[in-house]
């Protein structure tokens, strides 16, 4: 099943794609696609649904962040053997946490905008994960048992701002816009192994990553069990969790990073397509 939030930003509406690939509307079945609609018997509810007898949205309206209000916004850093071996770092024992600004979200295809004395803003396609019921102290052999479903996350980076600004990574993560989200919310049955994903990611239309969530050091799984050691994940959290080689930061002799104009447009199998403008802030 695939849930959308479609709409004017701040006013999103809950949708679902039905399997011709039509937006069907769900208000009346749930209140938003959020933390109150992602536990399972709400998702049982709405999977039941026949999406014929559902309004079909016309046009091709704007598509928020799939999910709303999200709660915490938990990144996972350099948890791709091949991107760690590409920045020349040692894999880390434990997985690296950071946080995004909930100011980031945007939708997937919004306008992603350079920030004021931005010069090393940079790119990075991730698997996003949605926890759809409570997750604390789990076991690894649970914890799957707690995701509502997945999406793509696109965690803009300002690597300045990330490594050259004493404090932590977040500063580099969490300018505004630095989190489209979407397009789609995809429920966990319909994706067999989180493990076992193409993804992909093009600027101007010339490949820069290409990779698989096969090649994580720390799994979906494994990546949940650890966080709720730490804190209870709630519903509508989300986990951004990596990404593979072929960002800017790593290109070779020179870096490459966004400017104004460039269009970037991710991928990730059985998750949709995002596609966003670069612009440029006031």
């Amino acid at each position: 099943m695939k849930l959308v939030r479609y709409g004017e930003a701040g006013q999103e509406k809950p949708g679902m794609i039905d399997a011709s690939g039509a937006l069907r509307d769900l208000t009346g079945h749930v209140g938003d696609i959020n933390g109150t609609a992602l536990g399972d018997d709400v998702l049982d509810r709405l999977r039941a649904i026949d999406p014929d007898t559902l309004p079909e949205v016309a046009g091709n309206p704007r598509l928020g962040a799939c999910v709303g209000n999200i709660g915490k916004f938990l990144c996972i850093g350099l948890n791709y053997s091949d991107h760690a071996a590409e920045a020349g770092m040692a894999e880390p024992d434990h997985p690296i946490l950071f946080f995004k600004a909930n100011s980031a979200i945007v939708g997937p295809n919004d306008n992603v905008s350079l920030p004021r004395n931005s010069t090393n803003t940079d790119w990075e396609v991730e698997l996003g994960v949605v926890i759809g019921t409570a997750a604390k102290y789990v076991d690894e052999a649970d914890a799957l048992n707690h995701v509502a479903g997945y999406c793509i996350v696109n965690d803009v980076s300002e690597r300045q701002f990330q490594t050259q600004l004493s404090g932590q990574w977040t500063k580099g993560k969490s300018c505004d816009t630095f989190g489209p989200t979407g397009p789609w919310l995809v429920t966990r049955d319909d994706i067999a192994d989180p493990q076992n994903l193409d993804m992909s990611l093009d600027v101007n239309g010339t490949r820069m990553q290409t990779g698989n969530t096969g090649t994580m050091i720390f799994t979906v799984a494994q990546i949940i069990s650890h966080l709720s050691q730490l804190m209870t994940l709630h519903p509508g959290d989300v986990i951004s969790t990596g990404t593979p080689p072929g960002v800017g930061m790593g290109m070779k002799p020179t870096p490459v990073y966004l400017k104004e104009g460039d269009v970037m447009e991710l991928s990730i199998d059985g998750l949709g397509q995002q596609r966003q403008l670069v612009v440029r802030d006031a």
